[in-house]
């Protein structure tokens, strides 16, 4: 008598098994297009482009602030949106991948300075809208390892582009050539998952009131504990973008050989891409908050390893610490954010992520004025910063 509907209910077990997979896959592969190749394809393409487009270390390091500057607007705007966040992710995910098609197009400076600050600011709303979205439909399923496949789409861009970016140099293409290749990738990527992201999704009721609150702009709670998340998010910011921006020319400078500094930058994607998932895979007792502790006192170590030791394997280390634990930080601040908030969460993210983005404009800026331009001093500001931040998320532990 109850068979038709137990097998009713292994039916609807099974869809929403499909659902949120798809919902998983579709969130790693939006991280991987806005973020891997949005914002930090131009890492590994930098050194080609000092190659072959006339492009000076010092425009580099504009294009790398225009980029910053427009994440930062993105996440300082996002907390004001009110549109459908399927509507901003499939969005942001078009003008990305136009965006970074174009770098290849166009020769002018102050033309590349747009799409820099363009893709940045398009990067900074997929990740605060398409982290909301995945987890107001993840979250209720309670399988950890389908939080972490959405992040670990950043890992894998990152590893990805880097990849992709020595064997095209291997191959003699030039950096007008790889943008290009970047940007119809981006673009079949999207078309991909475009579906997932779909009005009708079948979702259920929390995931639609989750959606109805961040179309209105539901605003958070501005509490003590949310501000801590700000603060502590911005000093991340801050300590994970000097090893971030700068490895590769580290790397550089202990070894010229490109087969093997070249290494640096897929080195921290992979990192990124593991760490998420391994993080997913964690004991229950080890909550959000004390991995995030963690994770910050790892990268402090990772920040100044470079200080006191300067060969490769030292650099490589560091992409290891560093790339193996800012993913981490992405995934558990935005979960804290999420119990903290509730249906305010993407307001939170949005002014978390604003925080964070400040902090990687800081960072180059410190860089260069700092011990006259040397890494050294600046790296142990943020080591000291990162620390400081742990001791702050630690205080709610013990209250």
């Amino acid at each position: 008598m109850h068979e038709p509907l137990n097998q009713a209910a292994a039916f609807s077990r099974r869809d929403t098994s499909a659902s949120a997979a798809a919902v998983a896959f579709g969130g790693l592969i939006a991280l991987a297009v806005a973020v891997g190749i949005g914002r930090f394809a131009f890492t590994p393409i930098m050194p080609m482009m000092l190659e072959d487009a006339g492009l000076s270390l010092a425009d580099g390091g504009w294009l790398a602030s225009a980029n910053y500057v427009g994440y930062l607007l993105g996440a300082l705007t996002a907390i004001r949106v009110q549109a459908r966040p399927a509507a901003v992710i499939r969005g942001g995910l078009v003008v990305t991948g136009l965006a970074t098609f174009a770098m290849g197009v166009g020769h002018s400076f102050a033309a590349w300075m747009v799409l820099r600050a363009l893709a940045g600011f398009m990067s900074a709303w997929v990740l605060i809208f398409a982290s909301a979205w995945c987890l107001g439909r993840l979250t209720p399923v309670g399988r950890p390892i389908l939080n972490g496949t959405v992040f670990a789409g950043v890992g894998a861009g990152i590893a990805s582009a880097g990849a992709l970016c020595i064997a095209l140099m291997h191959m003699h293409v030039g950096s007008a050539r790889t943008w290009e290749a970047f940007g119809v990738i981006s673009l079949v990527l999207t078309a991909c998952i475009w579906p997932v992201f779909g009005t009708a999704d079948g979702a259920g009721d929390g995931a639609r009131r989750h959606d109805a609150a961040a179309a209105s702009g539901a605003a958070a709670v501005w509490t003590g504990e949310s501000i801590r998340l700000i603060l502590c998010y911005g000093i991340f910011g801050f300590g994970y973008i000097i090893p971030a921006t700068f490895l590769p020319v580290m790397a550089k400078q202990a070894i010229h050989d490109p087969a093997i500094f070249g290494w640096s930058w897929p080195v921290f994607g992979a990192a990124a891409l593991v760490s998420t998932v391994a993080a997913a895979l964690r004991p229950k007792t080890t909550s959000n908050r004390r991995l995030w502790i963690l994770c910050h006192l790892a990268m402090a170590v990772g920040t100044a390893l470079p200080v006191f030791e300067d060969g490769i394997a030292t650099i490589m280390l560091a992409a290891l610490l560093v790339g193996g634990t800012f993913m981490v930080i992405t995934m558990v601040g935005m979960q804290e954010a999420r119990e903290i908030a509730g249906p305010g969460a993407t307001s939170l993210m949005a002014a978390m992520t604003a925080a964070f983005a400040a902090g990687q404009i800081i960072g180059p800026l410190c860089v260069s004025s700092i011990a006259g331009g040397g890494f050294d001093a600046a790296l142990l500001v943020a080591c000291f910063l990162l620390v400081a931040s742990a001791w702050a998320l630690s205080r709610r532990l013990q209250s």
